[in-house]
């Protein structure tokens, strides 16, 4: 089994750790009511997934 000859500083272990995204997630246009939606995700406004309704959505009045 390995063994380390240095010890690794607590802020370098929490850089190893992160999983953090660099670039900002891409959005698209929903192609029933126009609001940006992440890819490849119901739209949260009108419930519809590449044209086709994939939820219910209760009517606000």
């Amino acid at each position: 089994m390995a063994h380390p000859k240095h010890r690794n500083s607590k802020t370098r272990t929490a850089k190893r750790r992160t999983h953090y995204k660099v670039e900002a997630p891409t959005f698209s246009i929903c192609s029933n009511c126009g609001t940006s939606v992440l890819y490849h995700r119901v739209c949260s406004e009108c419930g519809y997934y590449k044209g086709k309704p994939a939820i219910e959505k209760a009517e606000t009045v």
